[in-house]
């Protein structure tokens, strides 16, 4: 007998499938009831609308995402390094249906989508938070805006590469974000520790007349 949970994977499962032999524009709901064998009242129970289903895909990518650090050795990474194989595990999670992904998104963009345009916005910022807390970043106030916005930039670069790229296993994807993010670790050193260094007082020297004498006979 199956759950909610999995009535609802099956549903977005056969919505990603249908689409993948189509187009994403081309599927209706009408046609993933069919194929499932059950009612649109089934589908609705779980779904409002079509567009909820692109959140259920990305949620799935957020899942496989935060699974990552609870994998031997996450904690050992460098700061970089775990964001690097968080944003990584976040787009293959999505591999499997990279172009149905990127039709998905096209469809967002288009004009007049503004219902749907505004939630993506939102969860582009869930996902960098997400991001940001699986990696254990600390950054407070001036620090951490700059670094959430950087780190966006970063995210939606990166996604876009990986829409267009054809490389096994998505390596050029990979290295993008690598240097993207060692670009951006440049320039938080750059900006923050040259801060800090210029922010110390300077050192403090003891005054001539108040260095004590040489002991001993003149």
């Amino acid at each position: 007998m199956n759950t909610p949970a999995t009535d609802r994977e099956r549903i977005v499962d056969a919505a990603l499938a249908l689409a993948a032999d189509s187009h994403w524009e081309n599927l209706r709901l009408y046609d993933v009831a069919a194929n499932l064998g059950i009612s649109l009242n089934d589908i609705r129970r779980h779904f409002r609308e079509k567009e909820d289903l692109v959140e259920a895909w990305f949620d799935r990518a957020d899942a496989a995402m935060l699974a990552v650090p609870e994998t031997p050795g996450f904690h050992e990474l460098t700061s970089t390094e775990r964001i690097h194989k968080l944003i990584m595990a976040w787009l293959d999670a999505l591999a499997p249906y990279r172009l149905v992904t990127r039709q998905m998104i096209v469809n967002k963009l288009e004009p007049g989508h503004l219902h749907v345009q505004i939630p993506g916005l939102l969860r582009v910022s869930r996902t960098v938070q997400w991001v940001r807390e699986a990696a254990g970043r600390n950054a407070t106030f001036v620090r951490r805006a700059l670094e959430e916005t950087a780190l966006t930039s970063i995210y939606l670069a990166t996604f876009a590469h990986w829409m267009a790229d054809d490389s096994v296993g998505g390596q050029k994807t990979r290295r993008f974000l690598e240097l993207r993010l060692r670009d951006a670790e440049r320039l938080d050193h750059l900006v923050f520790r040259k801060r800090g260094r210029s922010e110390m007082p300077p050192p403090t020297e003891t005054p001539r007349d108040e260095v004590a004498p040489p002991t001993g006979k003149p």
